[in-house]
């Protein structure tokens, strides 16, 4: 394809990179929550989007499977983001990473006694980062389903998640006991394409820019 290729996750980021592509003159003709396409089409011969797991968009934009993508901070930590350039934050999808704890555990104590405590989480990289930087001696469990299960299970004493309400791990009696980072989605672009199609990217990078401020 002569034109470009966007790479974007279904759910809150497309919903809040809607008007972002809109800013930079692009309407997707279709939506990807009603439709089971997962190449859309746009107002413009020039532009698609294809629609991926938010976990595999850096990997679609590292190959140049797609020219520029929208990703989660939380996603990119974990891919590395190799060959990836990050012009902007967005400021959309905002959470935060935090570790979470049954609301009867004393993690602090558990913390300052040297306590070697199992985490799950599907985000190892930042947990293993975060948990090293604090001297925290941790055995970090690979989940990619409900992180909430696993402390009351009994598979960990805490979570490393991603958090927004706050209402899930409300409900199943957990809390939120240490802030790791905060979170939003970025644009990423694959480099080489920058090169090869600055006349078409650039516009588009200008347009989120200044409809993200």
């Amino acid at each position: 394809m002569n034109g470009i290729t966007i790479a974007l996750s279904k759910g809150r980021i497309f919903e809040e990179t809607l008007p972002l592509l809109a800013a930079a003159g692009i309407v997707p003709t279709e939506n990807p929550e009603s439709s089971r396409k997962l190449i859309i089409d746009t107002n413009r011969a020039d532009v698609r989007v294809v629609i991926v797991r938010a976990s595999d968009v850096p990997t679609y934009v590292q190959y140049g499977a797609a020219d520029l993508g929208i990703a989660g901070k939380d996603v990119l930590l974990e891919h590395g983001g190799a060959g990836l350039y990050q012009p902007l934050d967005l400021k959309i999808a905002k959470c935060r990473m935090s570790v979470a704890a049954p609301a009867g555990f004393d993690y602090a104590a558990a913390v300052q006694r040297g306590a070697r405590l199992r985490i799950a989480t599907k985000y190892i990289a930042t947990a293993r980062e975060h948990f090293a930087a604090k001297g925290v001696h941790v055995d970090l469990i690979k989940l990619y389903g409900s992180m909430e299960l696993a402390p009351l299970a009994g598979l960990a004493e805490a979570i490393v998640d991603l958090i927004s309400s706050g209402a899930t791990l409300r409900a199943n009696n957990l809390v939120e006991v240490e802030e790791i980072m905060e979170i939003s989605s970025r644009l990423v672009v694959n480099q080489a394409a920058l090169k090869t199609k600055r006349e078409l990217i650039q516009p588009v990078i200008d347009a989120f820019a200044e409809a993200a401020q």
